[in-house]
């Protein structure tokens, strides 16, 4: 039976933890950005030879793929783990803190290989439980450089011994506590786009600003009235967040500058509204500069598209997280993460899921504790054997053959 080769899961993730918590602190002490990772790329290249799998570096990008053989012949399913860190100066005061200076893993990338190298060795003390195969995708470039579509164009679903026919990720968060997972159908992460606004005045001296056509509060404007367009424009129970994050003009007290430069973020949970954003972005930007005589130049970069968790891959992954983990520790989400990751890409391609694994520690304040992308975020590291688990449990209840998704 399915669920038999996976009861001592947990107990062998437990096991193994000592090492994989070791592997962790090894990536957490030299974190790397964007889509060349060559030291972390080594490490992971490293440990899946231990592991006597034969380990593909990328080829237009770092990432590492490796294909673990099941015992009997079926599909197969592929389990990520992102890899990339951010441009975050650590402060956290751990013994293994970032030696970098300027980089860190603050969005837990280290602990997603660690927990699926892990998975590995649990799954191949389990091949004769697989009907099929898993893909181990090592994915470069996650915060914002687009690494799983260029793992895609480099022929990621074509290097398997047999069609992909699911996929499974999780990410830890501090937004739970250690060892609970989240996750939802449908919808579970947003569209992310990026949008830069350059207001072009004319620049003279402070003290005559009937002289000039200051962009300052014209800018300002912009950045009031885009917040007014999302809670006036759009429904409420369809989403839109528009974030501006970085404004900037001027060299100092006494000069009008020529222009102003607004930059932020728009995230949004379905294409529909995704595209009407855009075009009322330019339009408020626009139209707001003409009426003050200036002028906008609008940018806006497409980012991720939305992530969305099949439905029956979700179930899949809800009973074998509630079998391993017992009811009270598996939830489904209310509404999506309005963040957005680029497994989206992989889901576009294959039916699958992604899954959030808590990892906050049990003696911190929810309300206090510092979230992903802190440079003082701290992660449970004993959170990491459940997502061992929960990979490789996954894998085994969608290859033991019984109610697949799409078969």
């Amino acid at each position: 039976m399915v669920m038999d080769l996976t009861q001592s899961l947990l107990t062998d993730a437990r096991s193994n933890l000592p090492h994989v918590v070791a592997v962790r602190r090894t990536l957490h002490r030299r974190p790397e950005v964007g889509l060349q990772l060559p030291r972390t790329q080594s490490v992971v290249v490293d440990e899946l030879r231990r592991l006597g799998l034969a380990p593909r570096p990328g080829t237009s990008v770092s990432s590492v793929t490796a294909v673990i053989e099941g015992a009997h012949p079926g599909p197969t399913i592929v389990l990520r783990g992102d890899m990339d860190g951010l441009p975050l100066r650590e402060d956290t005061g751990l013994a293994f803190a970032s030696e970098t200076g300027d980089t860190m893993h603050a969005c837990g990338h280290d602990t997603h290989i660690a927990m699926l190298l892990g998975a590995a060795r649990l799954l191949l003390d389990r091949r004769g439980g697989l009907a099929g195969n898993v893909l181990l995708m090592f994915q470069p470039g996650e915060e914002g450089w687009h690494g799983a579509r260029f793992m895609l164009e480099d022929g990621l679903l074509d290097s398997a011994l047999s069609p992909v026919t699911a996929a499974f990720a999780i990410h830890i968060t501090t937004q739970y506590l250690a060892g609970q997972v989240r996750l939802r159908p449908g919808t579970m992460y947003a569209a992310a786009d990026s949008i830069r606004i350059t207001v072009r005045g004319r620049g003279g001296h402070a003290s005559s600003p009937h002289l000039s056509l200051d962009p300052i509060p014209v800018a300002a404007e912009i950045v009031l009235a885009l917040q007014t367009m999302v809670t006036r424009t759009f429904d409420v129970f369809d989403p839109v967040v528009v974030t501006i994050a970085h404004l900037a003009a001027g060299t100092r007290d006494n000069i009008t500058p020529e222009t102003a430069f607004v930059e932020g973020t728009m995230r949004t949970v379905s294409e529909a509204t995704r595209a009407r954003v855009r075009e009322a972005v330019q339009r408020v930007a626009t139209g707001i500069c003409a009426a003050h005589g200036a002028s906008a130049e609008v940018e806006i970069e497409p980012g991720y598209p939305v992530t969305i968790n099949d439905e029956a891959f979700t179930e899949l992954v809800t009973g074998v997280a509630t079998g391993l983990l017992g009811a009270d520790a598996v939830r489904i989400e209310d509404v999506p993460d309005m963040g957005a990751e680029d497994f989206s890409y992989v889901l576009q391609r294959v039916p699958g899921a992604m899954a959030h694994l808590g990892a906050r520690p049990a003696d911190v304040d929810e309300a206090t504790a510092p979230q992903n992308h802190s440079n003082r975020v701290v992660f449970d590291e004993a959170a990491m054997a459940v997502g061992a688990a929960l990979h490789a449990a996954v894998a085994l209840r969608f290859l033991g053959g019984a109610q697949r998704p799409g078969v």
